[in-house]
């Protein structure tokens, strides 16, 4: 057995001579620099977004993708970076981005309607360079249409962005589809929500008045699948908040629900 292993060993490096110097060698990764979600359990949980990598969050509609993405972009464009959402389907809403703290000037947003579309845009952002994050929203795409994309698209993807600054974030339903192109993949799921009622105590009866309950928020449980990265569960919050639960691959978070009223009125 020695033997065999030692000449399939020999065949292997001179067939590789001149392409891969020590194929057996490992190699040490280079360091990645990772940063803030802007949600500090989901930090402690994954220790950020990668930069130079890819990285996959997916769950069921209502399940606190976008909350998440939002909250990455708002960390992002605070720190002036330039910022990319290319929007799948065209579901980006400008006035709740704006109320998360999203800094609109900082944000190149690509209006998409088809697959296609989507993904020729961004192989154009991520060759052209520049973005510190860019966001690929397929949160509404049917699924049946993410299986279709093949998978050399996401190997292409994945060696554009590395050696990169840039931190390429994909959205996706009820399954991620990068494979092992992803660096990190995050499965987001709805825990409990939080309902305010627009009655009196009294009549603040959910069945009897169902129009008066408005939601005020929801805990999001956001399990970590693969990591390369992982750097733990040792970094502190930046608020000094404890997470609601914790354990080596899942964390809760809670989101709030801002309404905002616009005059829709002609002028």
């Amino acid at each position: 057995m020695a033997a065999t292993l030692a000449t399939l060993r020999s065949q292997v490096e001179l067939a590789l001579a001149g392409r891969v110097d020590s194929p057996f060698t490992l190699c040490d990764r280079k360091v990645v620099e990772n940063v803030s979600t802007g949600i500090s359990e989901v930090d402690a949980l994954v220790g950020g977004f990668p930069r130079g990598a890819l990285t996959e969050i997916f769950g069921p509609p209502c399940s606190g993708r976008t909350s998440l993405l939002f909250s990455a972009l708002g960390a992002r464009t605070t720190h002036a970076e330039a910022c990319a959402l290319i929007d799948g389907c065209d579901a980006f809403d400008p006035h709740s981005a704006e109320a998360a703290g999203i800094d609109l000037k900082q944000l190149l947003w690509v209006r998409c309607r088809t697959m296609e579309q989507s993904f020729r845009a961004t192989d154009f952002l991520l060759q052209a360079g520049g973005f510190g994050f860019i966001a690929l929203d397929l949160s509404d795409v049917p699924r049946e249409l993410e299986h279709r994309v093949p998978l050399d698209t996401w190997f292409r993807f994945r060696r554009a962005v590395e050696g990169t600054p840039t931190i390429l974030l994909v959205l996706e339903q009820e399954e991620p589809h990068a494979k092992t192109c992803a660096s990190l993949v995050l499965r987001v799921e709805a825990a409990r929500s939080h309902w305010k009622s627009t009655q009196p105590t009294r009549a603040a009866h959910f069945y009897r008045y169902p129009f008066s309950q408005l939601l005020e928020g929801s805990q999001i449980r956001a399990e970590m699948i693969r990591s390369r990265t992982h750097q733990g569960i040792r970094i502190d919050f930046q608020d000094e908040r404890d997470p609601l639960t914790r354990n080596d691959k899942s964390i809760v978070f809670e989101t709030n629900e801002s309404f905002g009223f616009y005059n829709l009125s002609p002028k």
